[in-house]
């Protein structure tokens, strides 16, 4: 652990801040970053990027880092507080050449080459959650049916147990 590639000397010091606190906590969790990735909803090449700074991390995933970490309350607040600070500060990316200004490119939803930014878009937090944090599915019709159907053959196989009890004994 700790053998991190050195942060780009033009970040914004909120930014330089964040990410080695954030370096900081997973090297104290003790994980690599595939282990990470299982324990989170994130990706190794996802933890790469935002501990690299070249991508903000979204709030869930610090969240979920300090949650692996074991951290709580007061100071997983004061993480929060640091990823507000450093998102604001984050650099933005200039755009392609030949793109027009502001618009998006074909793929990526927004952003260029290694995930750059383009002027003027905010920077919006994303809403993946854990499967394990994630508010239960409403039940729908067809789950209902198929309830049903479960419960129908449940009836029917023990009556046929029965029966055949009765027609043996």
């Amino acid at each position: 652990m700790g053998a991190w590639q050195p942060l780009p000397d033009d970040l914004p010091p909120e930014v330089r801040h964040f990410v080695e606190q954030l370096r900081q906590l997973k090297d104290r969790t003790g994980l690599s970053l595939v282990a990470l990735g299982a324990r989170t909803a994130y990706s190794k090449s996802s933890w790469q990027r935002y501990l690299n700074a070249t991508q903000p991390p979204p709030r869930q995933a610090v969240a979920a880092l300090c949650r692996v970490a074991g951290i709580e309350n007061e100071e997983a607040e004061r993480f929060g507080v640091r990823w507000e600070l450093a998102v604001r500060a984050w650099p933005k990316a200039v755009p392609v050449a030949g793109q027009p200004e502001g618009a998006a490119p074909a793929e990526g939803g927004g952003t260029g080459p290694a995930g750059e930014r383009y002027p003027g878009e905010e920077y919006e937090d994303d809403p993946t959650l854990p499967w394990w944090d994630a508010p239960p599915k409403e039940t729908g019709p067809s789950s209902r049916r198929l309830l049903m159907v479960a419960v129908v053959l449940v009836v029917a196989l023990v009556l046929t147990a029965v029966i055949g009890a009765l027609a043996l004994g």
